[in-house]
């Protein structure tokens, strides 16, 4: 393998740092894993449209001890939403203990890092590290196994309910230049839990960084887990990232994909519904202008009968911006009575834009209600027309069905506060006013 041979060998190497036992087998695991699988290529069929090369042929360095020190709190302040909420932080690739707040949850929830909770309870953490994302899913989750060890737990007991959204928020600064991070964060909700979580990357510095993130999911029977999901990087980081949830019966998963960051960027959200009853909602809205790449994959496993799956992807494409969307639903023979529904919609705003789109259904049962589309267009311009005729500027009237577009999808959260941070990120997408 020539392709990714200076990771390859820093996956090694990785694996000779000290590390709690389940931290240290699963290094080894994913190190190997790695140096057989190199990274994808276009030849992939689910990597087609994505070429990877500018991450493989990089020269990044891994996220160095004390990389998260002298950090000051104000700096968080943009991104905080409310600054209430439980958090941990992670800065340049690193846990950042002064700058978080993980004791302001009640008995039966668990916030920490994952070092801490691997040393704490290395059976916990042995029974869900590599459970929904083996090591040898593809070359990126490999990698991310091969420098496991920065990540969050987030274990919720049974019949617990947390409302307040539990905000992982990765950052990096200037000093994080040509670093690579591999968070990997295990979310557990046991029967009949509820929780939400916030997972955010931001950056402060518009420096090259890659960012390697993955998520591992356990939704118990007759569990809740919500998960928003906030891409911001820097407009020269590269940013992949993998959410592999296992849902039991009668359990609920949501995610939501906010992009608007990064070079070159992929989104993988997967699901298994494993569990009779149980159902998952997946949505998504990307913009993207520049020669910003965005590729959004999702896969939903239908394994168990009476289970339900819902997406809406949404696309806004300007300038030489590619997008791209592969949804896979699969249905099992088992799987009778599955009803599933998957949308994309892309608005291509200028010429130049483009858009890759392919929802995709795999059914082998025989009593199921299932349905996909997508559709690519352009801004309607008898609407824009209409707005003009009353007064409205033609740039403004483009702002605002650019944003009349978006706003549906974002009132899917459920969360007020979450929403309306995301509806002022998104207007001030489109009016330029944002500077991060």
């Amino acid at each position: 393998m020539t392709q990714g041979l200076r990771f390859a060998e820093l996956a090694v190497e990785a694996t000779a740092a000290t590390a709690p036992a389940p931290v240290q087998a699963f290094r080894a695991a994913g190190a190997e894993a790695f140096q057989r699988l190199g990274f994808p290529t276009t030849r992939e069929e689910d990597w087609h449209y994505t070429n990877v090369s500018a991450i493989s042929s990089a020269t990044y360095r891994p996220a160095g001890e004390g990389a998260a020190d002298a950090l000051d709190a104000d700096a968080l302040t943009p991104f905080l939403i409310d600054a209430s909420w439980p958090r941990l932080v992670f800065v340049n690739g690193r846990y950042a203990p002064a700058l978080s707040t993980p004791d302001a949850m009640p008995s039966g929830v668990r916030v920490l890092d994952l070092a801490t909770a691997a040393a704490q309870d290395p059976e916990f953490v042995a029974r869900y590290l590599g459970h929904a994302a083996p090591a040898t899913r593809d070359g990126f989750t490999a990698l991310n196994a091969a420098f496991a060890g920065t990540g969050a737990v987030v274990h919720v007991a049974k019949e617990m309910v947390v409302d307040t959204p539990i905000h992982l928020l990765h950052v990096t600064d200037a000093r994080g230049e040509g670093m690579m991070h591999h968070p990997r964060h295990l979310l557990v909700a046991e029967r009949h839990a509820k929780a939400f979580v916030l997972e955010s990357h931001v950056h402060l510095a518009d420096v090259p960084y890659f960012t390697n993130a993955v998520v591992e999911v356990a939704v118990e029977d007759g569990a809740t887990l919500q998960l928003v999901r906030i891409q911001r990087e820097a407009r020269q980081a590269h940013h992949v990232s993998t959410v592999e949830a296992r849902q039991g019966r009668d359990s609920h998963f949501l995610t939501f994909t906010f992009q608007t960051g990064a070079a070159l960027s992929r989104s993988n959200v997967y699901t298994v519904l494993a569990g009779t009853g149980c159902g998952c909602t997946l949505n998504g809205l990307y913009m993207l202008d520049g020669a910003q790449h965005g590729d959004h994959q999702t896969r939903v496993e239908h394994v168990e009968e009476n289970c339900f799956s819902r997406e809406v992807y949404k696309g806004l494409l300007d300038d030489r911006s590619h997008g791209v969307f592969n949804g896979k639903v699969y249905v099992h023979p088992a799987a009778q009575k599955t009803d599933g529904k998957q949308t994309n919609q892309t608005l291509l705003l200028s010429e130049t834009a483009q858009v890759d789109t392919k929802p995709q259904l795999e059914i082998f049962a025989d009593d199921v209600k299932c349905t996909h589309g997508a559709t690519v267009g352009r801004i309607d311009e008898t609407a824009r027309f209409y707005l003009e005729s009353r007064g409205v500027s033609r740039a403004l009237a483009r702002q605002l069905l650019m944003y009349a577009f978006a706003a549906d999808v974002l009132e899917t959260i459920g969360h007020p506060t979450i929403v309306e941070a995301l509806e002022q990120l998104t207007i001030e997408r489109f009016t330029g006013s944002t500077s991060h």
